[in-house]
């Protein structure tokens, strides 16, 4: 007896791929820092496991995924050899179709030495031959394969916790079932440098500089009477619609591109009055329109 024919069952939904994030960086510059971060969000740190051991932890995360959606891997100096241990991960993750994402953290060498000394830590290189200077050095060096490598870059010199944290949850590229794109606007101060993050700077020099008036000076863009003085003004109302207007034209287009964060500077001279209260507004009128989640960092605002 012939059976009719019956609809075709639909197709499970297939598992989201993990997301795995590799710490690497110096002793010092904000790995434990990170690493707590990550665990806010979900993730399941692991904390420089052997090397022989990394090709069985890819093979639980790719058959394990609703255990291990979101994994941090940290790999630095303690390993002993990181590059060795750095090339198992990846190599041992990308073979099961799973890409991470590396997270270099960094400061400056007076920094590193100067947190070292303030937390009575001895660090990881640290030999009676030399001293932490002459350690920092050579775990520079060990590290400079996985640096090269890194999707991100923090230098963690002038970052208070919070701004670290921002830099970091905006940079994650997490998998987005509404193929939803990030912006993070930056404020700086030329005279700092452009941050070498944005995709795109806008330079808002060419407006009156609260800096010059003297009740103004003290203050920075987040105070009520620097934004009014700065926002009052017709020539800056005309740049805030215009970028604005320009930013949600562009941002669908990066999203169809598969960009999954988008990040805009915003400059003036010295980073504290001008730039800060565009960025600001710039994002309270995106997150109006609701064209992206929006996040802002003041690179400069903590500055002495």
């Amino acid at each position: 007896m012939s059976s009719e024919p019956t609809a075709e069952e639909p197709h499970a939904a297939q598992p989201a791929q993990p997301h795995v994030a590799i710490i690497s960086g110096l002793s010092g510059a904000g790995k434990t820092a990170a690493s707590k971060l990550l665990e806010d969000v979900g993730y399941r740190v692991i904390d420089n496991l052997p090397a022989e051991l990394l090709r069985g932890l890819a093979q639980l995360v790719a058959r394990e995924t609703s255990q291990f959606e979101r994994v941090a891997l940290v790999l630095d100096a303690r390993s002993g050899n990181p590059a060795v241990a750095y090339r198992e991960a990846v190599h041992a993750l990308e073979s099961r179709a799973i890409t991470p994402q590396v997270f270099f953290l960094e400061a400056r060498d007076d920094v590193l030495i100067r947190r070292f000394s303030e937390t009575r830590h001895r660090h990881p290189l640290d030999s009676e031959e030399g001293g932490v200077a002459d350690s920092i050095e050579r775990e520079r060096d060990l590290l400079a394969d996985i640096r090269a490598e890194a999707d991100v870059i923090i230098d963690t010199s002038e970052l208070s916790g919070r701004q670290l944290r921002e830099r970091l949850y905006s940079a994650l590229d997490l998998p987005d079932d509404n193929a939803t794109l990030a912006v993070q606007l930056i404020s700086f101060g030329y005279k700092h440098g452009i941050p070498l993050e944005a995709d795109m700077v806008f330079d808002v020099r060419f407006m009156e500089n609260p800096f010059y008036i003297d009740r103004l000076r003290p203050l920075n863009g987040l105070d009520e009477e620097v934004r009014k003085f700065v926002l009052s003004k017709p020539i800056t109302e005309r740049f805030v619609s215009s970028v604005t207007d320009f930013l949600e034209f562009v941002i669908p287009g990066f999203r169809d591109e598969g960009r999954s964060r988008l990040t805009i500077g915003f400059g003036c001279t010295g980073g504290q009055h001008r730039s800060i209260a565009i960025a600001e507004e710039v994002a309270r009128r995106l997150r109006e329109t609701g064209s992206a989640p929006v996040t802002v960092w003041h690179r400069e605002l903590e500055r002495s």
